[in-house]
């Protein structure tokens, strides 16, 4: 039968997590240790992505932190309200120009304008690998 083809739906992933603008940013960063995502999109109540938190941003909310000794805030405060997104019908060689060119780790996977699952730097490596 073959390898899978080089489309973003055949190797992305689930999405394990996503937050609201006005979660706790440090129950986010919890959350994303605990899942072992280096990021996850910001959702609105009808599911729209509005931002993206990710490991980098969280690095601010620690340096924030500790330069004014005070809670962190809100993950609206500190996610990144520019979101670069994949289709899943898009070729993975798309996100692996993406990747290569910004530092992004992960993308959301998006279907019909809705998020339909994560796709990181290590699924299209894996992808080639299989195609070897």
């Amino acid at each position: 039968m073959g390898a899978p083809p080089l489309l973003i739906r055949h190797h992305m992933r689930e999405v394990l997590v996503t937050f609201t603008r006005d979660m706790d940013v440090l129950r986010a960063i919890h959350l994303l240790l605990e899942k072992g995502v280096s990021g996850a999109p910001v959702v609105d109540r009808l599911g729209n992505i509005v931002g993206f938190l990710s490991e980098r941003d969280a690095m601010a909310i620690a340096l924030d932190a500790s330069y004014y000794e005070d809670a962190a805030g809100t993950v609206e405060r500190f996610m990144s309200k520019k979101v670069v997104t994949v289709d899943a019908e898009d070729s993975i060689i798309s996100a692996a120009r993406i990747f290569h060119d910004a530092p992004y780790k992960t993308l959301p996977v998006m279907v019909d304008n809705r998020l339909a699952g994560m796709l990181t730097r290590r699924d299209v490596l894996r992808s080639f690998e299989r195609h070897r």
